[in-house]
């Protein structure tokens, strides 16, 4: 397994690429030269997915998505291939660049109102409408949009399937084209790598389309795929001969009940088979027996309330802690975190610790979230992590709509806190604006205790002194490495001990 390049990574959204076209054109590069160069892209990859003089319905919207097609239509006509196409609204109507490709196109077209039964045995390139559509796809190119998915033939995208948000990753309506691959130009955008987008997109293929660098320069997106960062070693990859135990931090993990130990055991060996130099488990009295039965590298230390547990935190050298995993939902809880965050040491808020505060949300009083928020703005420098999956994020900030990205970004800067929403297409936002999207998550990491193992590798790396927000990247991209290193089957106790294969790999790249 390879730690992916960091190339192309960033993500614009729709305006963003909108204003990466006018800089270019600013730039001196014609936009026929760019839609010239985006239909050639799309004809190469065309040109990948089916036989050399094979049958070829190229599908042709009213904008620059369609002249992108009247582009590959022509260059693959060129090349041999049988090309029909169907045009969305006659070329006499078209504007702009679209109308000057459109009238190059010299092969047989037909109107949408004649499209005979789509046969099988032939590719469709997908050029009806482009990432920026903001209505459903209704009435006769509804039915040409279902006729392409009930045919059984392979289709490319051009820029995104038609009827997904390339900002969002939504659908816009009902009807949308499911690829088998998409080619966009310049850079992905969200909707590419956020679910459902990422999954009717197929294979995304990105293509230089002539954008020079300076663009990307200028528009400075703050949004990106998650990644390793070759440029920030991993801290247990590039230790110091000098390094000890106590160089490498010292994490506390807060256990619940006696009945409810194992998951904050598993965010502990989480954490320590990252790299933290010692782990404490803090256990209630009542539970010290069963987690003693099962802890041997890991450190106890019982406790008892908020008194006791103060002091555990107040020696400096235990640089951060993690409440949540199997905690309990409870006053009590919540009065640990209050605890947790009167001291100088980094904190990662999970499961029961974030939904303890959610308790009085009907109450007339403000909701004590907000004293959360408030009390982890209070000392901006100390580093807090929340891990909420959709449903504590949804009571968490209960009034926040709009895309995973949106809604991630919106509570980062609302709670002063980097956010992982986790999921599928896991969202990493800080409160400054950054943001990134994981894509290396399989679907067998969706199993009970995952996201406890993910809160321990975020403490542990914490606890090696990483900044919160690549911290919290970091340790997303390894608990999807080693959910793909494990395979079908897993649970979530393999999680922690196939991270050194993984990290032994990296090491090697």
């Amino acid at each position: 397994m390879q730690a992916p390049k960091s190339t192309n990574l960033e993500l614009l959204t729709t305006a963003e690429m909108s204003e990466a076209d006018r800089l270019a054109a600013a730039a001196g590069v014609a936009s026929l030269t760019l839609m010239e160069n985006a239909g050639r892209a799309v004809a190469d990859e065309a040109q990948k997915m089916v036989a050399a003089g094979g049958r070829i319905l190229v599908l042709c919207g009213p904008g620059n998505n369609g002249g992108d097609g009247y582009v590959a239509a022509r260059l693959l006509l060129e090349r041999g291939f049988r090309v029909r196409l169907l045009a969305l609204v006659p070329i006499d109507k078209l504007k702009g660049d679209a109308d000057v490709m459109a009238r190059r196109w010299t092969g047989e077209t037909i109107g949408h109102d004649d499209l005979p039964p789509i046969s099988a045995k032939q590719l469709i390139i997908d050029a009806l409408f482009g990432a920026g559509l903001d209505r459903p796809v209704t009435g006769a190119t509804r039915a040409i949009v279902e006729a392409a998915n009930n045919s059984g033939n392979p289709c490319l995208a051009v820029d995104v399937p038609s009827g997904l948000s390339g900002t969002t990753g939504a659908t816009v309506g009902e009807a949308v084209i499911r690829a088998t691959r998409t080619v966009t130009f310049f850079r992905r955008k969200p909707g590419h790598v956020l679910l459902p987008g990422r999954m009717l997109c197929g294979e995304t293929v990105v293509r230089d389309i002539g954008i020079p660098a300076s663009v990307l320069e200028a528009l400075q997106p703050n949004t990106s795929v998650n990644a390793l960062d070759r440029k920030a070693p991993l801290p247990m990859l590039s230790l110091a001969p000098t390094a000890h135990k106590y160089t490498r931090g010292h994490a506390v993990v807060v256990s619940g009940p006696a009945a409810s130990t194992g998951a904050a055991r598993m965010s502990a060996r989480g954490a320590l088979r990252i790299g933290a130099g010692l782990v404490t488990v803090a256990s209630p009295l009542l539970a010290v027996a069963t987690n003693a039965a099962h802890l041997t590298a890991i450190m106890l230390k019982p406790f008892e309330g908020p008194r006791e547990f103060a002091d555990i935190l107040s020696d400096a050298r235990r640089n951060v802690v993690l409440i949540g995993p199997g905690a309990g939902v409870s006053i009590a809880t919540r009065l640990l975190v209050q605890v947790a965050l009167e001291f100088e040491a980094a904190c990662v808020l999970d499961a029961d610790a974030l939904t303890s505060f959610t308790l009085d949300q009907d109450d007339d009083a403000e909701p004590v979230v907000n004293h959360l928020f408030s009390l982890i703005k209070e000392a901006p420098h100390r580093p807090v992590v929340l891990t909420p999956h959709e449903g504590e994020f949804k009571r968490l900030f209960p009034d926040l709509t709009g895309s995973k990205l949106e809604r991630a970004r919106a509570a980062a800067m609302r709670s002063g806190a980097v956010v992982v929403l986790k999921g599928a297409d896991t969202v990493i936002a800080a409160p400054d604006g950054r943001a990134v999207i994981n894509d290396n998550a399989p679907s067998w990491l969706a199993t009970a205790g995952s996201g406890d193992v993910l809160a321990g590798f975020v403490t542990g790396l914490l606890a090696q002194a990483m900044s919160p927000f690549e911290a919290a990247s970091t340790a997303v991209w390894l608990h999807g490495a080693c959910g793909t290193q494990c395979g079908p089957g897993l649970i979530a106790e393999d999680l922690p001990e196939r991270l050194p294969q993984v990290l032994a790999t990296l090491r090697t790249t």
